[in-house]
């Protein structure tokens, strides 16, 4: 980032880089934390070893493996300086869960066909995901609303103009949602449904 360009990006920004296996987010997202000088985490890091055997054998994870993981993708973004973190939060639910705890969270949505995704997947070797899973992830992403701050960025490019895109989208994008957190007051409008006490894992 040019430090003679106004940005309003601090390193206070919690920043969710989202979307289904095979968008692309541990590949922008790094670049995305050089440009903007701070750090990256695979959101997948932080899932537990149980979660990570059943994705690695192909099962989908249901909403109580996940609460925990979420829990623990809060605490980061909660940070000081938090890092710029990959994390697919398919469902409104996990995303108001974050929200809840982050008010100044912000999404980063990377989206693209089945095609690109599957073809995406197919050149890569992943830890733990399976090919098989994008199906179920797709069926599971709810779109995002527009009362959710977010960014979408298309992923038929290659993951550095895919990057350049929302490094020239950003500043806008941020400083509008800022303006409507303070339209807010406390900022703090992102429902609940499922709130739960955030400790440590």
């Amino acid at each position: 980032m040019d430090e003679g360009t106004s940005h309003p990006f601090t390193p206070s920004t919690p920043l969710i880089i989202m979307g289904v296996s095979g968008t692309g987010k541990t590949s922008v997202g790094r670049l995305l934390a050089a440009e903007l000088g701070i750090d990256f985490l695979d959101g997948d890091d932080l899932h537990s070893p149980a979660n990570k055997a059943k994705m690695q054998g192909g099962v989908p994870l249901d909403d109580d493996d996940r609460w925990p993981w979420l829990q623990a993708v809060a605490l980061r973004l909660s940070c000081q300086t938090p890092p710029i973190i990959a994390c697919s939060a398919l469902k409104r639910s996990y995303r108001d869960f974050l929200r809840a705890r982050v008010p100044l969270a912000f999404f980063i949505h990377l989206t693209g066909p089945r095609e690109k995704i599957v073809e995406h997947l197919a050149l890569r070797s992943h830890e733990f995901m399976s090919p098989t899973l994008v199906d179920s992830q797709l069926n599971t992403l709810e779109p995002l609303g527009a009362d959710e701050p977010h960014l979408r960025a298309p992923i038929d490019v290659p993951p550095e103009a895919v990057c350049r895109f929302v490094m020239d989208r950003l500043p806008s994008a941020l400083d509008r949602h800022r303006r409507a957190l303070g339209a807010d007051g406390a900022g703090t409008s992102a429902r609940t449904p499922n709130p739960r006490p955030l400790a440590e894992h």
